[in-house]
């Protein structure tokens, strides 16, 4: 594959897959930083939990770390999960969406992708579902939702925690509601081709506010800093923590992100739709989208197609790059224990025929017309 694909040389007739978004103030905002005793972990992160849980939380209390990956294994440890739990994952993810149980020893009950969406499949979790399930992790693919109402019946049923990877849906919502009101955990992810970027990062935002001093003490350690700075810490550390916390160099790129989110968000929109109303009547190609009461985060545009690999190598020769960005992870050595005998009917379909197109504010609304006529061009 890499081979045949490798990353296109950068110029000012190519469209790059992805492009990460540096606010317009972060040369100010870092020399501010600089310019203080704080360049790790200090206030300008707790100024930015306050304002993200503002703007995307509905003020559910939130954790900012050094990477989705680690909010994840942080919302794991807090679900509860401990060695040979069963943990219900999607087989079609990143993998930093499943390496972290690896790090608990948790088993993996992989679940199928629904073709449509390229989310988890819910009658593939209603199968798998036994006495000895213990989390539901899922992923919004993309930035569509996935089905929520349905997810919190089979938890609530069986008093399963629900555990959110919203890495690539910062901004999505589900019935008018931001999307962390529908799950125990759920995590986000600011690594460099995100919607908004600190180089690597990410937030854990909490459903119950009794786990907040927990995820800041594991954050940091087992240590609670709070009590350490101001000189009554006892001088013990009581469980297992790890170094996940996030910079004030970081924190200060987000919080100028963010005063930016609103046109961030519309461009991204956009080009999404040039995609999607250019496309739709091309009968030999299907567009991951789906309608329904919630609003998609327009991270990625994928379609799906029997012809991807011409159609990726035609888009080459005019400077566009493309790819499939994520993989199903039962090709993967290190899972191949939780998949032996299993089949995924689903993802056997559509493995080799999806591909993702680019989405960036590095591109302009004429590149996506552009991008859009050739496409029809050579699928016609």
């Amino acid at each position: 594959m890499f081979k045949d694909y490798p990353l296109i040389k950068e110029s000012k007739k190519t469209v790059t897959q992805f492009y990460p978004h540096i606010p317009k103030n972060h040369i100010r905002a870092l020399k501010k930083v600089f310019s203080t005793r704080w360049i790790g972990q200090g206030p300008l992160v707790d100024k930015l939990e306050i304002i993200f849980s503002k703007k995307f939380t509905n003020n559910l209390p939130s954790v900012a770390v050094g990477s989705g990956t680690d909010a994840l294994h942080l919302a794991y440890i807090l679900s509860g999960i401990k060695k040979g739990d069963e943990v219900i994952c999607p087989l079609f993810t990143c993998t930093a969406t499943n390496i972290p149980l690896l790090y608990i020893g948790a088993k993996i009950k992989f679940a199928d992708v629904d073709p449509k969406t390229m989310n988890i499949d819910i009658e593939s979790v209603k199968k798998l579902v036994t006495k000895k399930t213990k989390a539901i992790v899922f992923v919004n693919y993309g930035g569509l939702p996935c089905n929520l109402d349905e997810l919190n019946k089979i938890a609530k049923k069986r008093k399963i925690k629900l555990i959110q990877d919203a890495a690539q849906s910062l901004g999505a919502t589900y019935k008018k509601q931001p999307i962390t009101k529908f799950s125990d955990f759920t995590i986000f992810s600011f690594q460099a081709i995100k919607q908004i970027t600190s180089g690597d990062g990410g937030m854990l935002v909490l459903k119950d506010k009794k786990n907040l001093k927990k995820a800041r003490r594991i954050r940091w350690f087992g240590i609670d800093r709070l009590a350490k700075q101001g000189g009554t810490w006892e001088n013990d550390i009581k469980e297992i923590g790890y170094k996940y916390q996030m910079t004030d160099m970081g924190a200060s790129l987000l919080l100028e992100s963010i005063k930016e989110f609103k046109n961030i968000w519309k461009h991204r929109r956009k080009i999404f739709n040039v995609y999607k109303n250019n496309l739709k009547n091309n009968k030999r190609i299907y567009i991951v989208d789906e309608d329904g009461n919630f609003e998609h985060s327009n991270w990625l545009f994928t379609i799906i197609l029997k012809e991807k690999d011409y159609l990726q190598k035609k888009l080459r020769k005019f400077g566009v790059e493309t790819n499939q960005v994520h993989f199903r992870n039962d090709r993967y050595s290190i899972f191949k224990k939780f998949v032996k005998n299993k089949t995924f009917k689903n993802m056997n379909n559509i493995e080799n025929h999806y591909l993702v197109l680019p989405i960036h504010t590095k591109m302009k609304i004429v590149d996506a017309v552009r991008i859009s006529k050739l496409i029809n061009k050579v699928i016609n």
